[in-house]
């Protein structure tokens, strides 16, 4: 009788099959599998402080640390250029402020609101102007002559009156005002009023940004 052959035998196929499986390969074949890689991941920060190079030391004595921070500093002439451009920016941002330019203005000041509202206290002549110049000279008077204390102080008292009074009518007035050009606006009492008022007590020649518009005027 004529036997099979080994490729009709299961039982050897499946020897066969697990001579070749990966389980039987040698460590040398493992390692050469490894060639593409050859090392774990690094981490990040090793990566990026690879990148930077190596961290000099830390200074020993003062006299090192004062060199090193002079040799960063630059030299003498590029300090002073920095130091006159900066001085240039700053003059060049308060110049565009003072003229009114939204994007340079303080937060308070931004806003067609808020310009409205300067140039309405800009054009009248507000006797809460004249609160300060006033006390001052009035002060000096009473050191001059203590016998018009009293004198001083009614006055004063009249003054402030006056300034109170006239503070809660401009807030009012300017309140109306803006309501009635910018109806949708967010931006009114009390705050308005005394945005409005805080600037009415400043000298006209102190006041920033700039007047638009001269006393008088139509607005």
């Amino acid at each position: 009788m004529l036997r099979r052959g080994d490729s009709d035998n299961p039982d050897n196929t499946r020897a066969d099959a697990a001579d070749s499986s990966p389980a039987a390969e040698s460590p040398e074949a493992q390692d050469s599998a490894q060639v593409g890689k050859g090392r774990p991941t690094p981490k990040r920060r090793d990566a990026e402080g690879r990148r930077r190079g190596p961290v000099a030391p830390a200074p020993m004595t003062a006299k090192e640390a004062r060199a090193r921070r002079k040799a960063t500093r630059g030299s003498k002439q590029d300090r002073k250029a920095a130091a006159a451009e900066r001085r240039a920016t700053a003059a060049d941002r308060r110049a565009r402020m003072l003229a009114g330019e939204d994007k340079y203005l303080l937060p308070r000041d931004k806003g067609p609101v808020r310009a409205y509202a300067r140039d309405i206290v800009d054009a009248r002549r507000n006797l809460v102007g004249m609160f300060m110049p006033l006390a001052l000279v009035l002060i000096m008077a009473m050191f001059v002559s203590p016998g018009v204390q009293a004198i001083v102080t009614l006055v004063m008292l009249v003054m402030m009156l006056f300034m109170v009074v006239e503070g809660i009518f401009l807030g009012r007035m300017v309140n109306n005002r803006v309501r009635a050009r910018y109806p949708d606006t967010t931006d009114g009492g009390l705050k308005l009023g005394w945005y409005a008022f805080v600037r009415a007590s400043q000298l006209r020649k102190l006041r920033a940004p700039k007047p638009r518009v001269g006393p008088g005027d139509a607005i």
